[in-house]
């Protein structure tokens, strides 16, 4: 199964390949964007391309599309390459940390998406926010695989709900409530999930976010973040994936 996990940062993709240490990680191009792979040294099924795709739900669905159009026209750098690390990928995965909504979603805890859902993509009305479906235009939320998201919850313990993609990061606890009246299902927020999802969509490919929870939503306060501890709980998250994928099939969506 290959899998290509999306980061905004590289201080993100490095967390997560810290999961795989010391299984060798090799580099290589692809057109606008470089991979980080990690094929598991003992043999194993499951191969991660790493992508730190910018941040933004633009630049995250320009980097991921590339990555997949790269993988759907087979292009391959790597002399080693094999069954595992060439064709089209199986899954991709928006990683990272993000805000969490409290205290649903507590400093230090991991949120794995049910839904993946632009939060402030449509307009402004005189009777408030209408989402860009009403409008006649496009989509706001991707679910990724019910099967899957449970599995992957049941080896994480992470929390399962909403999360929110936005174009500007939470910093008052007005926005944050205006927010959870309108995604009452809400657990977290972060910029790239819906970028990702939206270029994994159009490529018929299954999607997941996961997110480790850095800070609260709300009200911008540098000293409650908790970047490290974030950053440590993704690398946990990433090193218990395994069975989870190894045993899911790609076709039960």
């Amino acid at each position: 199964m290959r899998v290509l996990v999306a980061t905004a940062v590289l201080v993100e993709r490095d967390a997560v390949a810290a999961a795989f240490a010391p299984s060798p990680t090799l580099e290589y191009a692809i057109p606008g964007a470089t991979l980080s792979r990690v094929v598991p040294a003992e043999g194993g099924p499951l191969v991660f391309d790493l992508l730190a795709a910018g941040v933004g739900p633009a630049a995250a669905a320009a980097a991921t599309a590339a990555a997949l159009t790269a993988a759907a026209l087979n292009e391959q750098t790597d002399a080693r390459a094999d069954d595992r690390t060439s064709g089209p990928y199986d899954l991709v995965v928006s990683a990272g940390i993000g805000g969490g909504f409290q205290p649903e979603a507590p400093v230090g805890s991991l949120v794995l998406a049910d839904e993946i859902t632009a939060a402030d993509l449509g307009a402004e009305t005189a009777d408030g926010f209408v989402p860009v479906t009403e409008l006649g235009f496009g989509a706001v939320t991707h679910r990724p695989p019910e099967s899957l998201v449970r599995a992957i919850a049941a080896v994480t313990g992470a929390r399962t709900g909403a999360v929110l993609t936005v174009n500007t990061v939470t910093g008052s606890a007005d926005r944050a409530a205006e927010l959870r009246r309108r995604h009452p299902q809400a657990l977290a927020e972060a910029m790239e999930g819906f970028g990702v999802a939206e270029a994994a969509t159009a490529h018929g490919v299954p999607v997941l976010e996961l997110r480790a929870v850095s800070n609260p939503v709300g009200p911008r306060d540098r000293a409650a973040w908790r970047i490290g501890d974030a950053l440590a709980a993704l690398t946990g998250a990433f090193g218990k994936l395994a069975p989870a994928l190894e045993s899911w099939n790609p076709h039960d969506r």
